[in-house]
C-alpha cells in the first residue's frame, strides 16, 4: 500500500510561486496515477492535475493550464506541484492522490495525503 505525504505549503504573496511536493513510499508507486487536487475553506475538492503513471503525460484543469506544472520522478517516489503567478483565490489545501485510474475525479482516487496549506495574501 503506497502512503503519501505533501509539503512545501506555506504563505506565498501573491504573484509569487510555490512548488509542492508529494513523497510516497510503498513499493508499487510507479504503477499508480497520480493526482493533485486542491480544496479551499467551504469548497469542493477542485482538480489541478493528473499524472500517467508510465507516460510523461500530464492533464491539467483548464483554469490552471499555463500557472501550474507538475511532474513525478519515479525513481525517488515522488510528484510535484508547481505554481507560478499564484492568486488569493489559488488559496487551498493542497492533496496528491495516488489510483488506478487516469482521472480528474476525487472518487478514482484511493490513496490520499493529507494535504499541505497554501495561503496567497494580496
Amino acid at each position: 500500500q503506497v502512503q503519501l505525504v505533501e509539503s512545501g505549503g506555506g504563505v506565498v504573496q501573491a504573484g509569487g510561486s510555490l512548488r509542492l511536493s508529494c513523497a510516497a513510499s510503498g513499493r508499487a508507486f510507479s504503477r499508480y496515477f497520480l493526482a493533485w487536487f486542491r480544496q479551499a475553506p467551504g469548497k469542493e475538492r477542485e482538480f489541478v492535475a493528473a499524472l500517467d503513471w508510465s507516460l510523461p503525460t500530464v492533464w491539467y484543469a483548464d483554469s490552471l493550464k499555463g500557472r501550474f506544472t507538475s511532474a513525478r520522478d519515479n525513481t525517488k517516489n515522488a510528484v510535484y506541484l508547481q505554481g507560478v503567478s499564484l492568486k488569493p483565490e489559488d488559496s487551498a489545501t493542497y492533496y496528491c492522490a495516488a489510483g488506478d485510474l487516469f482521472s480528474n475525479r476525487t472518487s478514482d482516487y484511493s490513496i490520499w495525503g493529507q494535504g499541505t496549506q497554501v495561503s496567497v495574501s494580496s
